[in-house]
């Protein structure tokens, strides 16, 4: 999609950019029953960037919605919406908070096969989440962002993104 304001514009982008880093994580751990066969390091990496993902999203990103933009929603009559989507980080926060210890030690290399079925079944339970909460903000938040926000505003709003 295309979108007209540049807080639209820059959430896509990082929406696609997750998508991309999200496929590779289900691939890697739904393919493989263990990391095994000398993919340690490359699975380690892996982990570390979705390491950053979970951080950058629950910090920045979901809370740069929250204040900004699901306040202005609900006061152009888009509340449902909003609820909606902030039940949804607060429940891709609670897997968030289940997987994150888990995903530092991989990124460390250092997780067991125990600790490795968990992290399967959480960080594949936070793609799920995930992936669905991305395609529900970019045919309803997104679109919406153009007509709710004025150029003025797009671009304070812009401005204090990229500066947070």
């Amino acid at each position: 999609m295309n979108f007209a304001r540049q807080v639209s514009h820059t959430l896509d982008t990082e929406h696609r950019g997750n998508l991309e880093l999200l496929g590779r994580v289900e691939q890697a751990l739904a393919c493989a029953p263990r990391v095994g066969a000398g993919r340690e390091a490359e699975f380690a990496r892996l982990c570390g960037a979705f390491v950053r993902l979970i951080e950058q999203d629950i910090d920045r990103h979901f809370g740069f919605e929250e204040r900004e933009l699901f306040p202005r929603m609900a006061q152009a009559g888009e509340g449902d919406i909003a609820e909606l989507l902030q039940e949804e980080h607060d429940a891709i926060r609670a897997v968030a908070a289940e997987i994150l210890p888990l995903a530092r030690t991989a990124a460390a290399g250092s997780l067991d096969e125990r600790g490795f079925d968990a992290l399967k079944r959480g960080a594949l339970e936070m793609v799920e989440r995930q992936v669905a909460h991305i395609q529900k903000e970019t045919m309803a938040l997104l679109p919406l962002l153009d007509d709710l926000l004025d150029d003025d505003l797009d671009r304070e709003l812009a401005f204090a993104y990229a500066s947070a």
